[in-house]
């Protein structure tokens, strides 16, 4: 550890270490749907535990302003958490990752300019500087993230002539006014900094829009860890800096495990303006070649899975859309009772975050061996007689795979072409979340159900128990 952790080990340093053994235990236990709830019990309890501990060594005067803070944010984050949908969670992470890195931000900015009249050496000088860049490049990123998500703005990239160039400009400018923040500490510069750092952050999201924006955001959530473990350097505090050090190394794996879902570079993402292409028309039933689709009815399609003797359910956002995973898992059930095998095909970035599909059918007690990960599933697509896509259309998207020339090429999906029978429940054409079509659509063995997820869902149940 650096100077600025020099702290004897006491009953304090050992509370902390406590906490930071509870953090690492959390995480691995939330890599598993079967042992989530428990490990988000133990973050809880070693969270509580150094709030505690830092409530009694703190000077008592300044008690009530932490208090005011807690109180405040709690105010705030409970009823939101409460009452945010599934699908709303990838905004719900960007908007409390944006605060979490604004909070950084402040607190090394605060911490700089109380230094200021006995003046900043350079090791801390560049401590506080790297979670000031940091926390306002994560805090206006995480914010523009969120209004694309949350349709506050387009959600496609925004892109103008020039714009890499002063995304360079701005990179060169947090460097130039860092190097003076170091060298000679003032308040002006510092300032300009967080100015420039903010600018830079959005000027990074901008051009990143469709279902790139996931991905980004966990970027950004890996940057306000690295912030808050700054943070802890500035101020001496273990436990900010393990806690900051496991988010930003969780949420750097995570976003390169979420690059190498869709087949493509960081730099790619970050830089590439996915999802720029238009869109099809909501209504739209051709593809470009005028080619139509065969739609079928839910009596029809409910015996043809009846009399299956294996079906494979791949979710997708459509899914969680209409809160449709508690009707699927009864089809799957109902099916199951009539001597069908079932399982459930769960491609990585399904959905708008990783593990989105497990949740929602964790939430409706689908038993956990039944949900099968991409490679485990491509393998059983050519024995399977139905596959059921409920809501997904850009991980089943066949122009990843076959087609060179789309913006998608190369991103690993499911093969569900390779199953006898593909039923896809739509609510209409429109395509999916990267505004591509998808030609899967119009393959001759493709029969599509539009509707509601849920109500489709329902239909096809009925149809089932009455085969």
């Amino acid at each position: 550890m650096t100077a600025a952790i020099q702290i004897s080990f006491d009953g304090r340093t050992g509370v902390y270490l406590f906490s930071a053994i509870c953090f690492v235990l959390a995480l691995k236990a939330l890599s598993s749907p079967r042992n989530a709830r428990y490990g988000n019990l133990v973050g809880v309890a070693g969270m509580v535990v150094a709030i505690v501990v830092t409530f009694l060594v703190q000077d008592p005067g300044h008690d009530w302003v932490i208090g005011a803070g807690m109180g405040l944010g709690a105010l705030v984050a409970v009823p939101a958490a409460r009452r945010v949908p599934m699908t709303g969670m990838p905004q719900m992470v960007a908007i409390f990752n944006g605060v979490g890195g604004g909070a950084a931000a402040v607190i090394s900015l605060t911490d700089y300019v109380q230094g200021l009249s006995a003046g900043v050496p350079a090791q801390k000088g560049v401590e506080v500087l790297f979670a000031l860049v940091v926390g306002c490049l994560s805090f206006s990123g995480s914010m523009l993230a969120f209004a694309k998500l949350q349709e506050l703005m387009t959600g496609r990239p925004v892109m103008y002539p020039g714009q890499q160039v002063v995304n360079a400009l701005l990179g060169l400018a947090v460097v130039g006014l860092g190097i003076v923040v170091v060298v000679s500490p003032h308040l002006a510069p510092m300032l300009a900094l967080a100015a420039v750092a903010l600018a830079l952050g959005a000027g990074v999201v901008l051009p990143v829009g469709g279902a790139d924006t996931p991905v980004l955001i966990s970027l950004l959530n890996s940057f306000t860890g690295l912030a808050v473990a700054a943070d802890g350097f500035v101020l001496g505090n273990m436990v900010l800096v393990v806690a900051g050090t496991l988010v930003g190394a969780s949420g750097g794996l995570l976003t390169k495990m979420m690059s190498d879902a869709m087949g493509r570079s960081l730099p790619n993402i970050i830089l590439g303006g996915f999802g720029a292409a238009p869109a099809a028309g909501p209504d739209a039933v051709a593809g470009t070649e005028g080619r139509s689709v065969r739609s079928g009815e839910a009596t029809d399609i409910g015996t043809l899975l009846a009399y299956s003797r294996k079906v494979m359910i791949v979710p997708g956002y459509g899914l969680a859309v209409a809160q449709a995973q508690h009707v699927a898992v009864e089809l799957a059930r109902a099916l199951e009772s009539k001597g069908v095998e079932v399982a459930y095909a769960i491609h990585p970035v399904a959905g708008r975050m990783p593990g989105h599909m497990n949740v929602l059918l964790a939430e409706a007690d689908a038993p956990y061996e039944d949900l099968i990960e991409m490679e485990q599933a491509n393998d059983q697509f050519s024995s399977t007689d139905v596959a059921l896509v409920v809501g997904a259309n850009d991980v089943v998207n066949p122009a990843a795979r076959d087609n060179p020339g789309s913006p998608i090429y190369g991103m690993p999906i499911l093969n569900v072409d390779g199953a006898a029978n593909v039923v896809f429940l739509k609510r209409s054409m429109r395509p999916g979340f990267s505004g591509i079509d998808n030609a899967l659509l119009y393959d001759p063995k493709t029969v599509l159900l539009f509707g509601d997820a849920k109500d489709s869902l329902t239909k096809l149940l009925a149809a089932v128990k009455a085969s």
